[in-house]
């Protein structure tokens, strides 16, 4: 088990990268402006999923390569920057469609599908990737026991922290869009942001070098 010392000061690193928006940030608030706070939560579960996967996989040696590997980081962010792109252009297209859908009271879509969509955002986060395979390593106690377990503990409260604080997010995007959806002309307003913030997200990711 890593030593008090290091959890305190892997935590302080932890939030003083989670709480400046990223990726993962930038998609959870682009998806509450578009289709409301219920679908951005549910992304940011699955997102939360996804970075416990890319977790496991650092923590046996996956992440290593990523980091080392500049052709799999590559191919890591260009999958997730196409997703996000195509995400963005759905959400773009449909929304004419959000003031019906809202006064209607249909859902924009199913938990499954929210869930799937964050859970392949988290899968695929670049950064996330380079911050557990290159960053968290460095916390790790050699002589404090296995470092795989180490690994484990720390990039759990790396989650812990970016669920908190991407709740704050989701829960405070999904509150602004409501004032907004009281006009059909607002709401269709809020879905073309929406939708246009996640393909700048996604373009913007594939742009940017691997220390991105």
């Amino acid at each position: 088990m890593p030593s008090t010392h290091h959890l305190v000061a892997f935590a302080i690193t932890a939030l003083v990268i989670i709480v400046v928006p990223g990726p993962s940030v930038l998609f959870i608030v682009g998806r509450a402006l578009a289709v409301g706070r219920r679908e951005a939560v549910l992304t940011m579960l699955g997102n939360t999923a996804g970075a416990a996967v890319m977790l496991l996989a650092v923590a046996f040696g996956l992440g290593a390569l990523i980091a080392a590997s500049t052709i799999a980081l590559t191919i890591v962010k260009l999958v997730g920057a196409a997703y996000l792109v195509y995400l963005g252009v759905h959400a773009f297209r449909s929304r004419k469609s959000l003031a019906e859908a809202m006064a209607s009271g249909v859902k924009p879509g199913s938990a499954r599908r929210a869930l799937r969509q964050g859970f392949l955002v988290g899968l695929t986060n670049a950064k996330t990737a380079v911050f557990f395979a290159a960053v968290l390593p460095q916390f790790v106690d050699k002589n404090a026991g296995s470092a795989t377990l180490q690994i484990l503990l720390l990039g759990l409260v790396f989650m812990l922290i970016a669920l908190c604080s991407d709740s704050l997010w989701a829960l405070a995007a999904g509150t602004a869009r409501q004032w907004f959806a009281r006009s059909p002309r607002r709401l269709e307003l809020v879905g073309g942001t929406g939708g246009l913030m996640i393909i700048g997200l996604g373009a913007s990711i594939a742009v940017t070098g691997a220390k991105d």
